[in-house]
């Protein structure tokens, strides 16, 4: 697998003039951080050895940076790979074939020969915002039976070992010090060691980093693992994590009904609202060992 060539230093952050305003009535004018979204235009490529076919698979907004993780999570946390030996090749494209816009901006994951994608399923990939993941799903269902059960996993961990996650991602969001518009997403050992993190514009896309990195450095699956976001739980989410078979998912904000209804039926400890100490455990709460039990 190629590496991120020139692409490999994130893009996070962009210089800009703005207005300060003070107690209402004084203000300044001064340069700030922003940060930065572009679009990531996926292509796959698959076929035999003899006739190989390129299809535009996704374009998705996201903080430049980390790019081929992103494509290979995608692809993974979607059922389009299993593993890191179903991928030949992934590279950003040529910069000789592309428009002087897309130039870091396209990716191309070429797919083993064998590797034979359901052309029906990729017609349902379409734009997807920062804020949101892929829509147009013709079924929830459908979503549901790809992931994996984790009701043998296991794995327990201590609330403090799940109050201390929080600050150590915020210690390592260097980007986020600056302009605090980032989402993470940090792999954690049951211990609360800090293993991988990953930032992006997008929720989503800051877990597809995540499991992208897993996947290149051979670490899938991620069972005795813990994931913590930066965000609310969205269904999007819980689904991701589980075809990485994370056995505890946590984040600062809060579930929604169907986040909740998939990490039950498929043996997830959901945990929301991590703040200052308190926290809402969903499902699976016989993972969050309290001293003395």
């Amino acid at each position: 697998m190629e590496s991120d060539k020139d692409y490999t230093q994130p893009l996070y952050l962009q210089s800009t003039k703005i207005k300060r305003i003070y107690a209402l009535n004084d203000g300044e004018d001064t340069d700030d951080l922003i940060v930065v979204e572009e679009p990531l235009e996926i292509r796959l490529e698959f076929g035999s050895a003899e006739h190989r076919e390129q299809k535009s698979l996704s374009v998705t907004m996201r903080t430049p940076g980390h790019d081929l993780e992103l494509a290979v999570g995608f692809l993974f946390s979607e059922s389009i790979i299993k593993r890191k030996r179903d991928i030949r090749t992934v590279r950003h494209c040529h910069s000789s074939t592309l428009k002087p816009e897309e130039v870091g901006n396209v990716v191309l994951v070429s797919l083993q020969p064998h590797i034979v994608p359901d052309l029906q399923k990729l017609e349902k990939f379409f734009y997807t915002s920062s804020s949101c993941g892929v829509c147009g799903k013709s079924s929830l269902e459908a979503v549901a039976q790809t992931c994996h059960i984790l009701w043998n996993q296991k794995v327990e961990v201590s609330p403090e070992v799940l109050e201390g996650l929080s600050e150590k991602l915020r210690y390592h969001q260097a980007v986020f010090k600056h302009t605090g518009g980032l989402h993470a997403a940090g792999l954690f050992d049951s211990k609360g060691n800090l293993q991988l993190i990953r930032e992006d514009v997008g929720r989503h896309n800051a877990l597809d980093k995540l499991i992208g990195a897993a996947l290149m450095e051979d670490r899938l699956p991620l069972q005795n693992h813990i994931i913590f976001l930066s965000s609310r739980l969205s269904f999007e989410l819980v689904q991701k994590s589980l075809m990485a078979e994370v056995p505890v998912l946590c984040a600062v904000s809060a579930p929604s009904s169907l986040a909740v209804n998939l990490a039950r039926a498929h043996g997830q400890t959901l945990v929301g609202f991590m703040r200052k100490g308190k926290f809402n455990v969903y499902s699976d709460r016989e993972r969050v060992v309290l001293a003395g039990q």
